[in-house]
């Protein structure tokens, strides 16, 4: 209840009201007593919720809306997506001449991936799919630099589809890596599109939308790849860095060096042209909705922060491979003196020999 608030005094009779709002809810209770008299409005049985009650209405209300939120998530049809890396080229001019029926035209110039098709569409609207859900139709988007997108591809069927790639691929792996995701369609969503824990939830997915998601996700795959790589470059300098600590010398031979150097160089530049990580995609440049996709899975899978992480672990490379240089010049610049120093002796010794030898040959 409200505190009271005295709103006129006398001498021998105080009025106070209630500050609830309704005063038709108030039921007036007069009492009196020796040398004054009150008038008392208190709240009735009837009376509204209090304050606390509809803040707790309100709270059950909002979990309620919530917990439709998530029930209409998990009702939602989803469409799996595979990102798959096991080698580092794909011969995409072969790959299309032997699947030319399931080419599907790029609406672009960019010529570093295809699209291929599979199963028929039950519903095909201006280039617009109803929904892949439950459809028999699956594409894949396959990329020069060797990363593979399954979109809406059973489980069962995804060695036979990643068989007609390797096919087409060099620089196999000695393992494949894998990552998931999901993409939902909601026709009656507000916005264009929503973000959610590993899926995108969109209004309808399209050729534009399997190219940019595709996009995304076979540049994280690869990039994954690459990070794991230099994190072995590091672990080999690391361990002789350690080496140096115990015994103040290394053996690494300068054939060994320049090969980490020739390692650690090829992954930079795979990543900056191969992979194209600093090139916007083209669909995003034509059409906002897509450049909202295509930033929004940027920042979900941390390409940015990734690559630094990468750039800084190659210049801690770089760093070690300048070090170890430096010591290798002097070693040879030591072994070059000691050369010279053994030939200026040699030739004191020789010079000292053929004089002595004159002088005990010369006649008396």
């Amino acid at each position: 209840m409200g505190a009271i608030r005295p709103l006129h005094h006398r001498a021998n009779s105080i009025l106070t009201i209630s500050t609830l709002p309704s005063p038709s809810t108030f039921t007036l209770i007069s009492s009196f007593h020796s040398n004054h008299s009150s008038l008392i409005l208190r709240h009735s049985t009837r009376s509204r919720l209090t304050p606390s009650l509809i803040k707790c209405n309100s709270s059950l209300e909002f979990k309620h809306q919530e917990k439709a939120s998530v029930q209409q998530d998990l009702i939602t049809p989803s469409i799996p997506v595979r990102a798959f890396f096991f080698s580092t080229s794909v011969d995409l001019k072969g790959l299309v001449e032997q699947n030319k029926a399931n080419f599907i035209p790029p609406a672009s110039r960019m010529t570093n991936y295809v699209v291929l098709r599979f199963g028929n569409l039950k519903t095909e609207l201006n280039g617009l799919y109803s929904s892949l859900h439950g459809d028999e139709c699956c594409f894949m988007v396959v990329f020069q630099y060797g990363s593979v997108v399954l979109f809406n591809v059973r489980d069962q069927e995804i060695d036979g589809y990643l068989k007609l790639v390797k096919r087409h691929a060099s620089g196999l792996l000695p393992e494949t890596r894998k990552d998931e995701y999901e993409v939902k369609e909601e026709p009656n969503l507000v916005t264009w599109m929503q973000g959610g824990l590993d899926y995108i939830m969109l209004q309808y997915l399209n050729i534009d939308g399997i190219r940019t998601i595709g996009s995304v996700l076979g540049q994280s795959i690869a990039l994954d790849y690459y990070v794991r790589q230099v994190d072995g470059i590091v672990a080999e300098f690391t361990d002789i860095n350690r080496g140096m600590e115990k015994t103040g010398t290394f053996t690494m031979e300068r054939k060994k060096l320049f090969q980490l150097v020739g390692k650690a160089n090829s992954n930079l530049a795979d990543v900056i042209l191969k992979l194209g990580l600093f090139e916007r995609s083209d669909i995003a440049w034509k059409d906002a909705k897509y450049a909202q996709i295509w930033e929004y899975l940027r920042d979900e899978f941390e390409l940015t922060q990734r690559f630094a992480s990468l750039d800084f672990k190659l210049k801690f490379v770089e760093h070690n491979i300048r070090f170890l240089q430096e010591i290798l010049q002097n070693r040879k610049a030591d072994f070059l003196e000691w050369v010279i120093i053994i030939l200026i002796g040699a030739e004191i010794l020789i010079s000292v020999y053929d004089i002595t030898h004159k002088s005990l040959v010369l006649p008396l």
